[in-house]
């Protein structure tokens, strides 16, 4: 497969430059889209590969790797909406309510469950491996636009739900939420513009 030039990174002196300016205005352009604008087609199995991949390029300090990403796709999107139509029954929501609940899950062609494998360690605290994990978010969320599909975080109170993270943890582990992908069927929209003036300070 032919390499897009855009995505080239060049090498000189052993050392990684500054990707090409397409990419950074790209990336400037990222915004989450509603699940109920993202349609099929979704990436395919070698772009969840990517996606993965580019996930482990977070800051990892001990190389812990405090994750696991779980994709639900398919026949899964079908079981994961049979888990939120049954949490929103045992809270009481209505046939609407439950409807959405159910939606939620089967709209995106792709979600990616995040999962949380924080551990107590004598080098690495807590906060480092939390660290690690939002900068894993954001890397699929980044790659997945450069991908030309789009995505949103979702979580909520379904995430501690016991039945629904007992589908997706292991002991000891914590479930985030979902990164729900698919292809936008609007442009992307705009927020309301940031400063960053706000965040940028200089020591």
């Amino acid at each position: 497969m032919e390499t897009s030039p855009v995505f080239t990174m060049h090498m000189s002196n052993s050392q990684l430059l500054i990707p090409p300016d397409a990419v950074i205005s790209h990336l400037m352009t990222r915004f989450s889209m509603g699940i109920k604008y993202l349609v099929e087609p979704g990436p395919n199995e070698v772009q969840l590969r990517q996606i993965a991949q580019i996930a482990l390029r977070a800051p990892d300090h001990g190389e812990l790797i405090p994750f696991r990403l779980c994709v639900v796709q398919g026949h899964g999107r079908e079981r994961l909406a049979d888990l939120f139509e049954t949490y929103a029954r045992l809270n009481g929501k209505n046939d609407e309510a439950c409807s959405i609940e159910r939606e939620r899950a089967l709209r995106a062609p792709i979600s990616i469950a995040i999962i949380g494998k924080v551990i107590e360690h004598h080098q690495v605290p807590v906060h480092e491996q939390w660290t690690c994990i939002g900068g894993a978010v954001t890397n699929i969320l980044n790659a997945v636009h450069l991908m030309g599909f789009a995505g949103k975080m979702l979580s909520g109170d379904k995430v501690r739900d016991p039945s629904i993270a007992a589908a997706f943890c292991e002991n000891g582990e914590t479930l985030l939420g979902w990164i729900s992908i698919g292809t936008p069927t609007k442009p992307l929209g705009t927020c309301r513009e940031k400063s960053v003036d706000t965040i940028l300070s200089f020591f």
